[in-house]
């Protein structure tokens, strides 16, 4: 495996200080200009198509299969994003126009979301292409008007590198000015600090581990000037099963959540990690569906030898909690850098009393929470904390007649699924891609679908400024023909003054 060295303090001087001198001519770049360049990577990524995979299927582990979708994905999220840059309705444009005749007088102001500055990307280790090096959180950046400078992950260094090359052909294509972009290695764990830590760095976008997102989160925010991080951290996807639809339904529900667990070997931040459900034979069926699913999983190489010694580490110490009992095992007897699907069951009495029991474990495991009545389920909900994806298994009539419960779930999510599995995050608008804490560091954005452009830009209000001197999409001719809100009015019209 080639081997890259971690950046020096000189190289991420170098990297930012570019970047900060690209940020003040990239940020006025016309949102045509940003499209064309996010089309112009798209189109990098895919006549390096092969190569990556190919590069990508020796780092990881990956099947061809799942990382060409992967690619695919990728690609979809620059064109996708950049077409929704393009249509501006992100900006957010207010404008209120003067009424001079008003006592007091009103003034004419005008408000739209600006870029923040250069953002600094930390490439995931379980998704090389969609979460990493020209993902979506470089692609919302560079929607948002801002540079990128992005940390390789360790675990596919040479496919960082590859789609890296592909970002930077785009730039020269496109005129980008230089600066635009960086690339850079660490292991250690002091090119993250000096990254997150640099002055000209304005914000953070970061998929992984809840301790990996909580230190930049901190070093983040004991900054002089601090700035905003947005992590997607850890998530254990809870499902609550509610009796009526396990009497109707309980086998396509134990399949479907037993290809949920296993998918991808449980290596998406969106696997079902965490069961509910109320004690009874319809459940008890369930549990002999769901278990003879699990065993008949074959067992999986996982991502890299780091996820698989955190995957056997994390399991073992769950199940060697006081009353959990382990339901399942792949049967098959997992090879090194393997992981054996496991679903366990613990009664909820004991899981309300042990926060351990409630913490991820990042692989193909499940712990079924066994209650005694609703009630207790309704205890469970509300001593969860926050989730990207909460599930509810129900009738129609069993969710209307259960509001409390309902309402109990909907805090803790960022997604909450009707008679669905977490697994399969859709890229489009509608996405919320971001949960309550420690799901994410700002449950207010999303990481996937274009509205995550708004991450990486602020309001900035004009008051008073000359048409001339405006920018374009704040001009009263609307010369970029966005949807704007003036004066309460939604509308592409020009401006009418008084």
């Amino acid at each position: 495996m080639m081997e890259y060295t971690d950046a020096s303090p000189v190289q991420i001087e170098a990297a930012m200080q570019q970047a900060w001198t690209a940020f003040q001519t990239y940020k006025n770049s016309s949102l045509q200009q940003r499209a064309d360049f996010m089309r112009a990577i798209a189109d990098e990524l895919a006549q390096s198509a092969t190569e990556l995979v190919h590069i990508a299927m020796e780092e990881t582990q990956l099947t061809e299969a799942r990382l060409r979708s992967e690619l695919a994905r990728t690609q979809f999220q620059l064109t996708s994003y950049g077409a929704a840059c393009e249509r501006g309705a992100w900006l957010d444009v207010r404008i209120d126009t003067a009424l001079p005749d008003r006592q007091p007088p009103r003034p004419d102001i005008r408000k739209m979301l600006v870029p923040l500055g250069p953002v600094v990307v930390f490439g995931a280790a379980n998704f090389p292409f969609a979460y990493s090096t020209a993902g979506g959180d470089t692609a919302c950046a560079f929607a948002a008007g801002c540079p990128v400078i992005v940390k390789a992950h360790p675990a596919h260094a040479r496919t960082s590198e590859l789609a890296a090359a592909c970002i930077e052909r785009a730039a020269m294509k496109c005129g980008m000015p230089a600066g635009i972009f960086a690339h850079l290695h660490g292991v250690s764990n002091e090119v993250g600090k000096a990254l997150v830590e640099h002055t000209y760095t304005r914000a953070v976008g970061f998929t992984g581990s809840f301790a990996g997102g909580k230190q930049l989160f901190d070093w983040a925010n004991q900054r002089k000037q601090p700035i905003p991080v947005f992590a997607e951290m850890s998530s254990i996807n809870p499902v609550f099963l509610l009796p009526e639809k396990l009497e109707t339904d309980g086998v396509s529900v134990a399949e479907q959540y037993a290809a949920s667990i296993t998918l991808g070997v449980g290596q998406f931040c969106t696997n079902p990690g965490l069961l509910i459900a109320v004690a009874s034979p319809a459940l008890d069926n369930f549990i002999g569906e769901l278990s003879a699913a699990i065993q008949r999983t074959v067992p999986g190489t996982m991502l890299h030898t780091g996820i698989f010694k955190n995957y056997v580490e994390r399991r073992a110490i769950a199940l060697s909690q006081a009353d959990v009992e382990m339901l399942a095992v792949s049967a098959q007897e997992p090879q090194y850098n393997q992981a054996a699907a496991t679903l366990a069951t613990v009664p909820a009495s004991v899981f309300l009393t042990n926060p351990l029991l409630h913490q991820e474990v990042f692989g193909p495991y499940s712990l079924l929470v066994q209650c005694s009545s609703l009630d207790e389920m309704l205890q469970v909900a509300q001593a969860l904390e926050g989730q990207l994806t909460t599930s509810v298994i129900a009738t129609v009539a069993e969710a209307a007649r259960h509001t409390a419960l309902i309402n109990a779930i909907q805090d803790i999510c960022g997604r909450l699924i009707l008679n669905g599995v977490p697994t399969g995050v859709e890229v489009c608008l509608s996405m919320q891609h971001g949960g309550p804490f420690p799901a994410t560091t700002d449950s207010r954005f999303s990481a996937v679908g274009a509205d995550g452009i708004r991450r990486f830009a602020r309001p900035l209000a004009y008051q008073q400024w000359d048409n001339t001197l405006l920018p374009a999409a704040l001009q009263d001719e609307n010369p970029w023909g966005i949807w704007r809100t003036i004066n309460d009015e939604l509308t592409k019209e020009p401006v009418k003054r008084n």
